[in-house]
């Protein structure tokens, strides 16, 4: 009874009075125990930015909530841009931090949005762990398999949080199964919910067999009471459940099953740990951040369970090594050189802010450091710790923190090291390729100024966005991840840089390759007085399958000294450079690898320019002999509505030209998982909301690239035609 008075004081208290901390500084070694870098990821509208809004709030960060839509109009701490407020979403990741139980939390909030994808992508690459939010009626969505994959590729550990158990149509187990089957997960749900949709009242821990409740306005008040009657047989089948899915995760865990031992809390919790740690386990917690229910015990579990910075290894390279792989020392001291990596720029009102993760050493404000990639020699003017859009100014940050500095330029995934110290490179993040491309130009001429410096920022901001000038047609080509990713940054310009801009229809970025191996055997030979230019090439051109069919390699299998080797490059050279534009349709070629074998070179008139120029020929001339194709992107789409309009749906989308690769049904409702050409999806959201009254919603992602239909590359290839004729 204590307790619950002393909370409800310490509620009423927060509600009046705005709570400063202390700088987040850390310099004691064993403080590193109690670092916790973690993301928020999911997939759109699961409810990430409202949990960790309620985060902020129990951990005392924020002195009251505001809501992503909220009525009052001031919007979610994390959601500081203008256009996330009016739009309701995330559209870039927010760095923050909080404390909780005198555990240290950084914490970054990502976009759900595919369109929006680079954002999370380099969020896992400097996160130790993450929380996998799940809307409990949604379940496992499209955008939820892509984080899930840029988690395994960077290898982050993660507790999966089902939230939005108060929805109608709630169905937790249904999220844990398809957590088992479609990310296939050995995923153990360690809560059961005590109700669901309206009659949602708290949750029960299965590991410690207490029933908790959330009271007060803004259920800040946790009370611990018995678990009801009816759910004590399936507490103790779920916790036989997490037992066994421990076994098959945690060697310790594994012996006392084989031996019919039962183990102790304490040997499960440690299990857990050791097994989600090495991301052999999956956690699922569950509640409802909307109404503030079960978000203080997943505090509880990233503390419990998510690894410190200590747990997790990074490597470096050093490149003048013979073993280049380099593991850092995370330890809390400073012995060891500095080393950090750059993984967010943002143009802020004192400049260009660097976010960055610190693998090892200390850094302080006035220092100089390095930057590998370019070797410019940088000051550390002004350290900072980021809340949302505020800054807190520091004098040092150790392993293990996230800070953010101004003034230094320097590209995203640029690594820093201390001057003086080891020539290290830490691996960089991983960049998908633009889908779409969009003309822009700006309906003044005078803000040409502004309309250059808008994407000159955007650019460096965020790899995925790319910007050049068309030859043919002069006009400036932007291209992103999808029609909202470009059509923010189109509005970004008018709000940030007051420069009106016109956009023209979008472009699907088509790519050619070749379907057959050819040979080739060209010889370039120009003589116009004096020394002329004379090279021979031999070889052969094959396609590339699988997961590098976007790629270009280039390999040397030349013997001798046919061909001289300082010429080499330059072949390579001529070779890329004749992909950039195919014989089809004037898109770049990809999925090709030359084999260089043999060739001839003159004394007197073979240079560079001669054996690029073969280079370039033998390669036109070998693609028209391939059988080429034309390839056009791909999307995983998925769509979602009631189940009276699902063959309207179907229908809409057969006409598109998509293949359904699943459906599935649940309360009433039917979800249809299909990969459509992109080309045929644009217009589709007008299309989607008139078939199913509004009703009916669908996202859609990259998925891969596949050859055209030969009808649509024959009516391709005669367009390409026509326009190259009106040229002449």
């Amino acid at each position: 009874m204590l307790e619950q008075r002393l909370s409800r004081i310490w509620c009423k208290l927060r509600r009046n009075v705005h709570l400063s901390f202390p700088k987040h500084v850390l310099s004691d070694k064993a403080d590193i125990s109690k670092i916790r870098n973690i993301g928020i990821c999911a997939h759109i509208d699961s409810g990430k930015t409202t949990l960790t809004e309620r985060v902020l709030y129990y951990t005392g960060r924020i002195s009251a909530m505001h809501e992503v839509r909220g009525k009052d109009n001031v919007g979610a701490t994390m959601d500081f841009m203008e256009l996330e407020r009016q739009r309701g979403i995330t559209i870039q990741s927010a760095a923050t931090y909080t404390s909780w139980k005198d555990f240290n939390i950084n914490i970054i909030d990502t976009p759900g949005h595919v369109d929006f994808t680079i954002e999370v992508e380099r969020a896992m690459r400097v996160l130790d762990a993450a929380i996998l939010v799940l809307c409990a009626v949604g379940g496992v969505q499209s955008q939820t398999l892509t984080v899930n994959r840029q988690m395994r590729r960077y290898n982050v550990p993660f507790v999966a949080f089902i939230n939005k158990l108060d929805r109608q149509g709630a169905n937790p187990d249904r999220v844990v199964h398809q957590l088992r089957t479609k990310l296939h997960l050995n995923a153990a749900a360690l809560q059961l919910p005590i109700g669901l949709s309206k009659d949602h009242n708290g949750v029960v821990d299965v590991l410690q067999e207490k029933a908790y409740f959330f009271r007060g306005d803004f259920g800040d008040v946790v009370e611990v009471g018995e678990i009801p009657k009816n759910m004590k047989d399936d507490v103790i089948k779920r916790k036989h459940e997490i037992i066994e899915s421990l076994a098959n995760a945690d060697d310790r865990i594994g012996e006392m099953f084989l031996e019919e031992k039962e183990p102790t809390l304490q040997d499960i919790m440690a299990g857990i740990r050791r097994a989600t740690v090495k991301r052999a386990f999956t956690p699922v917690l569950m509640g409802t951040a909307l109404k503030n229910k079960g978000v203080q015990l997943l505090l509880d579990a990233v503390i419990n369970y998510l690894p410190n910075p200590t747990e997790v290894n990074n490597f470096a390279v050093d490149s003048s090594r013979e073993d280049p792989t380099v593991l850092l020392n995370s330890s809390r001291n400073q012995t060891h050189p500095f080393v950090g990596l750059a993984f967010k720029l943002e143009a802020g009102r004192f400049g260009q802010l660097t976010y960055m993760r610190v693998y090892q050493g200390e850094i302080r404000r006035g220092a100089y450091i390095v930057n590998t990639r370019t070797g410019k020699r940088v000051r550390v003017s002004r350290l900072v710790q980021i809340h949302a859009d505020n800054m807190i100014d520091i004098e040092e940050a150790t392993v293990g923190d996230i800070c953010a500095f101004f003034g230094i330029e320097c590209a995203s995934g640029d690594t820093f090291v201390t001057e003086g110290g080891p020539n290290l490179t830490m691996e960089s993040i991983h960049v998908p390729d633009p889908v779409i491309n969009l003309a822009i130009r700006p309906d003044n001429k005078n803000d040409l100024g502004n309309f250059s410096k808008a994407l000159n920022r955007f650019q460096r901001e965020d790899p995925t966005f790319k910007v050049h000038l068309d030859p043919e047609s002069k006009e400036t080509i932007i291209s992103g991840m999808g029609e909202l990713h470009l059509e923010i940054y189109t509005e970004r310009m008018k709000t940030e840089y007051s420069c009106s801009c016109s956009t023209g229809k979008p472009k699907v970025a088509f790519r050619e390759t070749i379907t057959s191996a050819a040979e080739f055997d060209y010889l370039h030979k120009k003589q116009s007085g004096g020394a002329g230019q004379y090279g021979r090439v031999i070889g052969t051109v094959e396609p590339i399958t699988g997961e590098d069919s976007t790629k270009l390699e280039f390999e040397d299998k030349t013997i001798g000294m046919n061909i001289p080797k300082q010429f080499i490059p330059a072949i390579e050279k001529g070779f890329y450079e004749a992909c950039e534009k195919g014989p089809l349709t004037g898109h770049k070629l990809v999925g090709i690898r030359m084999l260089l074998k043999d060739g001839v070179a003159h004394s007197v008139d073979s240079s560079e320019l001669a054996f690029r120029l073969a280079s370039k020929g033998a390669l036109r001339e070998a693609v028209s002999k391939a059988c080429p194709v034309i390839m056009e992107p791909i999307m995983s789409v998925e769509v979602t509505g009631p189940q009276e309009f699902q063959g309207i749906v179907l229908a809409g989308l057969n006409k598109r030209g998509g293949a359904v690769t699943g459906t599935d049904a649940a309360m009433e409702w039917f979800t249809i998982f299909a990969e459509v050409p992109l080309n045929d999806m644009f217009g589709y959201a007008t299309e989607l909301r008139s078939a199913t009254q509004g009703k009916g919603e669908f996202t859609m992602e990259f998925c891969k690239y596949q050859p055209t239909l030969p009808s649509k590359q024959a009516e391709m290839v005669h367009l390409y035609q026509q326009e190259l004729s009106k040229r002449k």
